[in-house]
């Protein structure tokens, strides 16, 4: 397991989630100015600089409720507000579209040119506003700095990392099952053809050399596939081609952006506990951490800035038909005993001491999650 995947895994999900909001805002004509706002907002929070820091801290990946939980935070950092049914059909899209993207990668490095066109749209979504713009740049410095050295190695290392962590997430998404890139049981259809990889060749030619190296027979044999050579490498520049298309916007055109319940009524809950919905034990463990360390409080709409409810599905009879139908267990409501105010504080004295050996051991798996939600406490 790579120790560098969570950035990349966090800006990606986070770039799919500022395109689909920005989809479903457009779709239900809300006002521009709450639009706006909403993309500012997220944007401003997602790339706070204390925020990045934490995040780019080499570590292992959080766990997949932890992980859920942050971006439920984060979708809710403005005055929009997204019930527990379209919370999970905005996460179940922001997963397999990246892991579509993860999958066709022509090479692990690519990776990174993935995450720097998701970076160059949240700029676009943010032109208009240079002081989020600034947090933006910073964080592409930092990616810049963190990825660009990294050997071969590391790269193929942090993919096997996202295809660990991607690995049980089958749901069906409309947009790829038209296009035929996704199979009836959610699957990927991965091409046998298309551009190879920058800095190899079209396969069908093997080379024999002798001793001293030099080429002495060619053999030529069928590639089965329709391959053409890269044209030119994606550029790591502030501004550049990335000549690759994946992590771009594929919901800037009219579409719809439907996840499809696979088989029965029974089999429409095939998601997992832990893959669908944080378990509400470890939701309410994260959100006594943060209030602990002073975490992030949703904001609410203050005088005349009224808040708005934002729905992911077409109607809101259909979002309500999927919110019947989730499994019964991770609807149920787990309460949890307000810890003595003496408990309260030898646990932050603790976690605060945690804090300062960050920088001489990993960090625990037991406590994913819980740093990256207390980073966003002043947002």
């Amino acid at each position: 397991m790579s120790l560098r995947t969570l950035p990349l895994l966090f800006i990606n999900l986070g770039g799919e989630m500022l395109y689909i909001l920005d989809q479903r805002l457009r779709a239900q004509n809300i006002p521009s100015d709450k639009a706006k706002k909403v993309m500012n907002d997220i944007v401003s929070t997602m790339f706070n600089k204390k925020f990045m820091e934490e995040l780019f801290k080499p570590q292992e990946l959080y766990s997949k409720k932890a992980l859920r939980t942050v971006f439920d935070r984060l979708a809710h950092a403005s005055i929009m507000r997204l019930n527990q049914a379209s919370m999970d059909k905005l996460y179940d899209l922001m997963t397999m579209a990246f892991k579509y993207q993860v999958l066709l990668c022509p090479r692990p490095k690519d990776l990174l040119l993935v995450t720097l066109n998701h970076m160059d749209a949240v700029k676009e979504f943010v032109h208009d506003s240079p002081s989020i713009l600034n947090q933006v740049d910073e964080t592409f410095r930092q990616l810049i700095e963190s990825y660009s050295c990294l050997p071969v190695g590391e790269f193929q290392l942090i993919r096997q990392t996202l295809l660990i962590f991607f690995q049980d997430l089958h749901i069906r998404v409309s947009i790829f099952l038209k296009d035929k890139v996704q199979n009836s049981n959610g699957r990927f259809v991965l091409p046998v053809s298309g551009p190879v990889p920058w800095g190899t060749e079209v396969p069908g030619l093997i080379r024999m050399f002798n001793h001293h190296g030099e080429e002495v027979k060619q053999v030529k044999f069928p590639a089965f596939g329709n391959y053409t050579s890269a044209l030119a490498e994606g550029s790591l520049n502030l501004f550049g081609d990335r000549v690759i298309k994946l992590g771009t916007n594929m919901y800037s055109v009219s579409r719809p952006v439907e996840t499809h319940m696979m088989g029965t009524m029974k089999n429409s809950a095939v998601r997992t506990k832990e893959d669908a919905a944080p378990n509400p034990l470890a939701k309410e463990e994260l959100n006594l951490l943060a209030r602990l360390m002073g975490g992030l409080d949703v904001k609410k709409p203050l005088g005349s800035e009224s808040g708005f409810r934002l729905n992911l599905f077409g109607t809101d009879e259909e979002e309500d038909h999927t919110a019947t139908i989730r499994p019964p267990e991770l609807s149920e409501v787990v309460n949890i005993q307000a810890i003595k105010d003496q408990q309260q504080h030898e646990e932050l004295v603790r976690i605060m001491g945690e804090f300062c050996e960050q920088e001489q051991q990993p960090r625990q798996s037991c406590s994913k999650g819980d740093d990256l939600l207390a980073m966003m406490d002043n947002l």
